[in-house]
């Protein structure tokens, strides 16, 4: 006689009815208790919105620091008298250094043959001053003729000065948007006149608008012919920068080896000592950037994420509680042939959706406050997709780990004790 076969009553769609079943009454349960539920939420939502807030900074500040690094190019590197320094003792130690000078510039153009441009740029802030208009303490850089070649400087209007206005000293400024609006009240400035230290100066073009940087206007500056810069103020010592272009992206390194060698002959530096100079490239000091802030980052998204944690608390005590009350009703369903994962699975919904619930409304406005922040600070400051599952993840997350302990206590209650609390 042939087995019959066992029939299957776990039907998916009966499972699927079950699921169902349970979030409805968990939806139910949390709408009974609105004022608790909204009190629930509060932990989550606050936590949430600052993990989407600081991660979307934190995306911002490191992608415009490193567009405005980017600037030197891949192929570029700047010689420097003191490079990254990250203590008093190295600040005292590169401050011995020799400073470097326009000697080593034109020894580098004799001697550097992967080195394809090569220039020279100095800084100070100064007065400047049109008419009865004027502003101090501006970003005055001088500069060689070639600069504009190697750092990413775009021109707006009219030019940057020449090699023979640089070689006869020429009395010409390159100015930045800010310089255009203040100084000159919009009008358009190339050809026109100002004073830069009580001098008198032609302006020759304007740079494109780049805005602001970490709350520094980068618009907000004038450049002036290395040449001139040094008649005026004296030869650049301690501040003076060497930059160098490769011929190549792919032969930087070689390129670097080349000037190092330079470098130390000239300057006399024993084969067995360190550099006297600094060589920085846009990857070295990304790096050093990310190296610093790498514990600051950690920490920020850490003490954010406490509120989410102290949510997950109160959605457990508040669970707790839910199940205390709730216990004869546990015992009528379970009197009936309600399984321990079906109670289970009730209750973990309800926390779920609490957790879910306060991290949708903590990503909304963790977005919109990004928006408001970027704004304030003039950063793109937009959630990114990994900002927004990072933070609904960890709401989830918080949900089912602290829901999963009140769930199993309901899913364990004794039927015949259950119906018998008072």
């Amino acid at each position: 006689m042939a087995k019959l076969k066992k029939k299957n009553t776990n039907k998916p769609d009966d499972k699927l009815v079950s699921i169902f079943e349970s979030i409805r009454i968990a939806v139910s349960a949390i709408w009974a208790n609105r004022l608790r539920s909204a009190l629930t939420l509060f932990g989550v939502i606050i936590g949430v919105t600052s993990v989407i807030t600081i991660i979307s900074a934190i995306e911002a500040l490191m992608g415009s620091f490193e567009d405005q690094i980017n600037k030197l190019g891949p192929a570029t590197f700047v010689i420097t008298k003191f490079g990254i320094i990250t203590s008093e003792e190295e600040f005292f130690k590169a401050l011995k250094r020799k400073d470097l000078s326009l000697e080593d510039k034109r020894a580098l153009e004799k001697g550097c043959p992967d080195c394809e441009e090569i220039a020279a740029r100095a800084f100070r802030r100064s007065k400047v001053k049109r008419g009865n208009k004027g502003l101090r303490r501006v970003l005055t850089a001088g500069a060689t003729h070639n600069l504009i070649e190697i750092v990413d400087f775009e021109v707006g209007e009219g030019r940057s000065f020449t090699a023979e206005e640089y070689d006869r000293n020429s009395r010409v400024v390159f100015i930045g948007p800010t310089i255009v609006e203040e100084v000159f009240e919009g009008q358009d400035p190339i050809g026109k006149t100002m004073k830069v230290q009580g001098r008198k100066f032609t302006v020759i073009g304007v740079a494109k608008e780049r805005g602001s940087f970490l709350g520094n206007n980068q618009d907000n500056f004038i450049m002036i012919p290395l040449s001139t810069y040094s008649k005026i103020f004296g030869r650049p010592r301690r501040n003076l920068d060497i930059l160098v272009k490769s011929s190549t992206v792919e032969g930087i390194d070689e390129t670097q080896d080349q000037a190092r060698s330079i470098l130390r002959a000239r300057r006399g530096v024993k084969y067995n000592d360190e550099d006297d100079f600094a060589i920085l490239t846009a990857d070295n000091i990304l790096s050093f950037f990310n190296n610093i802030t790498r514990a600051a980052r950690i920490a920020l998204i850490g003490i954010s994420s406490i509120s989410i944690v102290v949510g997950g608390i109160v959605i457990m005590n508040i669970m707790m509680v839910s199940v205390t009350e709730r216990t004869r009703e546990i015992g009528i369903r379970k009197s009936i042939g309600a399984r321990r994962k079906n109670i289970m699975v009730q209750f973990l919904f309800e926390a779920l959706i609490l957790s879910l619930g306060g991290g949708i409304i903590g990503t909304a406005l963790g977005i919109a406050i990004a928006a408001i922040l970027g704004s304030q600070i003039s950063l793109p400051v937009t959630p990114s997709l990994f900002a927004i599952v990072a933070g609904l993840s960890i709401s989830t997350g918080v949900g089912v780990f602290f829901g999963m302990y009140p769930a199993m206590k309901a899913s364990r209650l004794d039927p015949i004790d259950a119906l018998s609390f008072e």
